[in-house]
């Protein structure tokens, strides 16, 4: 998995792109967590890395609405406004900083957004920050 390693900031292309070729348990082997939800923000897979930095079980979430059920502080313009625009277009790759804050130690975060045309559906990355910057 040499083309996983490296920076700790934002999933890179490079890293978006080898996901897209995982099958869903491959994803638990990612050193970050990743997330796939289909266009109206559900969640269709939860990686482990996921569940283990937020202390939630991908079977308590998969079938929920991220944005309303899993993670409500990402239920604002920066990120849910985000997805929804990106979906619609059919064009999203989004990189930002975040903090989660909901129901868990606040942690600081890169957000990768990405919308996959081949899948249908969204992915949501989520590396932590160092240093918390």
């Amino acid at each position: 998995m040499a083309a996983l390693e490296g920076t700790q900031e934002a999933v890179g292309r490079a890293e978006v792109e080898h996901v897209l070729e995982l099958e869903k348990h491959q994803l638990d082997e990612l050193p970050f967590g990743a997330i796939q939800l289909d266009e109206d923000g559900k969640v269709l897979a939860f990686n482990q890395h996921e569940a283990n930095l937020t202390g939630r079980s991908p079977k308590d979430v998969i079938g929920k609405n991220f944005f309303e059920e899993v993670a409500p502080c990402t239920n604002v313009q920066e990120f849910a406004g985000r997805f929804k625009q990106g979906v619609q277009s059919g064009q999203l790759h989004a990189v930002f900083p975040y903090l989660f804050d909901f129901k868990m130690d606040p942690r600081q975060v890169w957000v990768t957004l990405f919308y996959s045309d081949a899948t249908g559906t969204a992915w949501v990355f989520v590396r932590e920050r160092e240093g918390g910057d």
